[in-house]
């Protein structure tokens, strides 16, 4: 421990940031994050890369802030740094806006853990309460089943909107929640319209809201 300080004076460390206060604002934010991760965004499914993604953002930006804030670096580094983070962009269909939502908040909590020169009261306090807004407004109760959207180009025209609905049943065997019709070709004589159907339970919940999924075509 004697011999560790020094190093960390010659490095110009010492002047920024303790050890003990690095590992202090590190413990708070691993556990932010397991309270984040392990329970609040766990409470209903999702896409299963989720929470590999909360945590590698988490853990990163807490060690970039960390390393930072121990030397000097110019003003130009922490402008780069949330350039780098403006970049991040969540593409995959199964990622909806509740998970766009929650990596926000898991870069929230590591930019408030991260910072030093912080009470720690303060950052309990902040951290607890994005932890408490988080529990109180991602109500599990207050949402609907999980449904899953289909995209079919059916190869015929309808007289009546209710008979697309009817023919999407006999087809798929099971009356869908509701259909969309999205385009009527009258020189191919197709139909194309989005399906509603309950998710699966091996599906991520709200998976309709990424990009849709390539059209099936019935016959």
């Amino acid at each position: 421990m004697h011999t560790s300080v020094p190093v960390l004076a010659a490095k110009d460390i010492t002047d920024h940031i303790a050890p003990a206060d690095l590992m202090t604002r590190g413990a708070l934010d691993v556990i932010a994050l397991m309270l984040l991760v392990g329970w609040l965004y766990r409470r209903r499914p999702s896409a299963t890369a989720m929470p590999l993604v909360l945590a590698s953002l988490n853990v990163g930006l807490f060690a970039a802030m960390s390393t930072i804030s121990s030397g000097k670096f110019p003003a130009g580094v922490g402008f780069g740094l949330f350039g780098i983070l403006s970049l991040v962009r969540l593409r995959s269909a199964a990622f909806t806006l509740r998970d766009v939502a929650y990596t926000f908040v898991a870069l929230v909590i590591a930019l408030n853990t991260g910072l030093p020169h912080r009470q720690t009261w303060l950052v309990v306090a902040l951290t607890a309460a994005v932890l408490v807004a988080v529990l109180v407004v991602d109500d599990p109760s207050r949402y609907e089943p999980a449904t899953r959207i289909v995209k079919l180009t059916l190869d015929r025209l309808y007289p009546e909107p209710a008979l697309i609905a009817q023919d999407v049943a006999f087809r798929f065997g099971q009356a869908p929640l509701s259909v969309v019709v999205d385009e009527v070709d009258y020189v191919r004589e197709t139909t194309r319209v989005s399906a509603r159907y309950p998710a699966g339970p091996d599906e991520p919940t709200g998976q309709t809201d990424g990009e849709p999924r390539e059209p099936v075509v019935l016959t």
